[in-house]
């Protein structure tokens, strides 16, 4: 059976690559076949789920390859990372943006955050891009995500 290859994307969207869920903070997330995320929670079954505003957290996976030119293999999750994508830059996305993320949709809350005691990717390799290129979101409207989904920004 010849695999079509995805459709063309437009500009200013990209790739679901992986979906990843922790059920504790503060430890790498792990690859899931699909997340299910919930209006004003986050992802079912997340650590950080709950009414405040980082619900969900979003890396490209352009961000994680300048650390594995480091020399360090990292699988998706590594940095606490629920969505990584590919082809959309989400650090120059501005706060209140909206995303259309397989079913779902979600406002972008935050562009980085505080690194205050550095990671063990930091600790290895001297650096770490959550600080400048992980986004934070809030959930407006309820769905599945699962890895080959489209991310889209919505237009204002």
């Amino acid at each position: 059976m010849i695999k079509k290859s995805p459709k063309p994307l437009a500009p200013g969207s990209g790739r679901i690559i992986a979906v990843c869920l922790s059920p504790v903070r503060g430890t790498p997330k792990v690859q899931v076949p699909r997340i299910d995320l919930r209006a004003f929670w986050g992802a079912e079954g997340d650590a950080h789920a709950g009414p405040w505003h980082r619900q969900l957290s979003l890396l490209a996976n352009e961000s994680a390859d300048l650390v594995r030119k480091e020399g360090l293999d990292i699988l998706p999750g590594a940095f606490g990372e629920n969505i990584v994508t590919a082809g959309i830059e989400l650090q120059f996305l501005r706060v209140g943006a909206r995303l259309r993320v397989g079913a779902a949709e979600i406002e972008l809350t935050q562009v980085g955050k505080e690194c205050h005691d550095h990671c063990e990717i930091f600790k290895r390799v001297g650096m770490c891009v959550m600080p400048s290129q992980g986004v934070f979101c809030r959930v407006i409207q309820s769905g599945p995500v699962s890895p080959g989904d489209v991310i889209e920004l919505v237009p204002d």
